[in-house]
Order: structure tokens, then sequence, then C-alpha cells
């Protein structure tokens, strides 16, 4: 560990003495399109789908676990370092890559700001900084300083790409209020999924993610719980917030309408937040999704406590949006 971190600071300190004062002036081109909902509600494949868009770039892999260098590394990663990653994810065997789409808060962790995925390196013990989830509670320095990290990762992306960025970050669910307030033009696109698949789906994410990443070996006590506790944190902050984002700038689709019909569910997010293109990017979502034909979802059975559990524990969010289990 401590050898990575003498690599990463070398590198660092090489893309601010010959990219520093470009990186400086360098801007977000365009408001950001926001992928928002729960851990393994879809944003994943809702990701790869609105990157297609030609007019539309993503922070990378490489990008968001060198976010201090990838300026001036990642041709070299890109090249040379594809066997320090897996050709797949071990929560779903989604395909992998240092060119594959990527969530930020990766970047932001790497970053040095407070994140609630530290909990995959040290998965024991007390959760790290839950207030990070939703940013209610952050002393405003430290909110300011979450913010800076942000710009700064997102202005290195269109440093290199200057398309409209996508992000993906479930966490960020719960930071609506935060991002309007900095990408007042933003847009928003919100999935949603079954609850009774997402708790087992999660819980078996974090279990994954703790037992190939983590420093220790992880116990997993009071695991359920925290998959509860993050849940109705998240939602209670975005359904607070989202009565105030305009019907042009954030929009719900459903997990099981997007994999039952993707084109129509894509033109739909397109029409309602004013993106445009469509038909543009309608022929490689055909080609794309004629590829998926042979991946097949996780399946995970509840007991009928946990069932009962899920229900009374995110009851009023099932009725808002459908699921009645």
């Amino acid at each position: 560990m401590n050898f990575i971190s003498l690599v990463n600071s070398f590198y660092r300190f090489g893309q601010i003495a010959e990219r520093g004062l470009f990186l400086r002036n360098a801007k977000v081109t365009q408001p950001p399109i926001f992928i928002l909902g729960h851990w393994r509600s879809g944003t994943t494949l809702l990701h790869e789908l609105l990157v297609l868009d030609e007019r539309h770039t993503s922070p990378n892999s490489y990008q968001c676990f060198a976010p201090h260098h990838f300026v001036v590394t990642s041709w070299f990663a890109y090249r040379f370092l594809k066997f320090l990653i897996p050709a797949k994810r071990p929560m779903d065997n989604m395909v992998m890559g240092w060119h594959r789409p990527q969530e930020d808060e990766f970047a932001l962790a790497n970053l040095g700001v407070p994140s609630t995925y530290r909990d995959i390196t040290f998965p024991n013990g007390r959760p790290h900084a839950p207030e990070y989830l939703t940013l209610e509670g952050v002393p405003s320095e430290d909110l300011e300083r979450w913010k800076k990290a942000l710009w700064t990762f997102l202005r290195n992306v269109n440093y290199q790409d200057p398309r409209r960025i996508v992000l993906k970050s479930p966490p960020h669910t719960g930071r609506l209020r935060v991002l309007r307030a900095m990408f007042p033009d933003a847009r928003f696109v919100h999935i949603t999924r079954d609850p009774l698949v997402v708790f087992p789906s999660t819980v078996n994410l974090w279990t994954q993610l703790y037992k190939k990443h983590g420093l220790q070996t992880p116990r997993l006590e009071g695991l359920d719980e925290y998959v509860f506790d993050s849940f109705e944190r998240m939602y209670r902050s975005f359904e607070r917030d989202r009565s105030d984002v305009p019907a042009n700038r954030l929009v719900d689709v459903r997990y099981d309408d997007l994999i039952q019909d993707p084109i129509a569910q894509v033109r739909g997010i397109y029409e309602q937040l004013e993106l445009g293109g469509f038909d543009q990017l309608e022929p490689k979502l055909s080609e794309f999704w004629s590829g998926q034909a042979e991946y097949r979802t996780n399946h995970f059975e509840l007991d009928d406590h946990t069932k009962a559990e899920v229900r009374r524990r995110w009851g009023p969010w099932m009725q808002k949006y459908g699921y009645e289990g």
C-alpha cells in the first residue's frame, strides 16, 4: 500500500508539473446527466446505454481509480496494465475494463474526501462517514472540499474528452439538493427496481466487495441493517428534494420496463429531458441490446421473515413506485 501511495504521489506531481496550468483553466463543458438509484437497481445498465450516445462521455474505471494523475498516465494503463483489472465484476459478471464507465464515487474516495465506500476496505466496525451518503450534516468547510473534489475531477475528465458527462453513483441519489446547486441545468435519470430483488442483491454486492477488496476478513455483522438504513436515509433525502426539480430535469424509469423495451424507455428519457438526438442513438441501442441476449442476472431467494421486513421498512417507497410485493 505504501508503495502504491508513493507511485500515485509521484505521478500526481508529474501531472501538476506537465499539465497544471491547463487543468486549472479546464471547465465542465456542459451540465452533466446524473443517473440516480439504489445499488442493484439497474444504474450500471442505464449508464452503459446513455454513453452509447456519441455526444456523451463518462468517467471510466482508470480515471476513477487513478484520479490524481490519469491525464498523463492513462495511455500507459490502457496499453500495458490491462491485467490489473478483472474482466468481469465479481457481484454480477458484467464486463469490466479500464475504458468502461465507472462510478465517480470511487474517484472521490481516491481523492481523499470521506466516502461510505471506505467500508469496502475496512468492512468491520462502525460505518465510515455515513453523513456523506446524503451530505446532510456535513460541516460547510468539509462540504466545500467535497464539491471542489468533484469539480476538479470532472474538469479533468472534460479536459481529456469535452463531451457531456454522464455520471452514475448510487450515493448521488441522496445528494440531489447539493448536485442541483452545483449544476443548476443538470439532468437526472432515476431508476427503480423491485425492493424484494434489490435487498438481497445489495447484501450480496457488499459481501462480495468486502471479501475480494477488504483489508479485513469481513464478519458481515449488521449488514442487513446497514442496507435497510442506507436505503431509508438515501430516499428520505431524495423524496424531499425531488419536488423542487422541474419535469424536464428529472425522469423516472423502472428496471423491468427498461429490460423489456430499452428502445422505448430510452426514447422516453430523451423526450422528457429534452436531450434531442435520439434518432442517431437508436441504431446503437439496438446493436448493444442484441449483444446482451446471453446475459443472465443473478437470482436470490428471500425467507418469509426478510420479505416481511423489506415490506415493513421500505413499504411507503414500494407503494409510491408500484412495487406491492
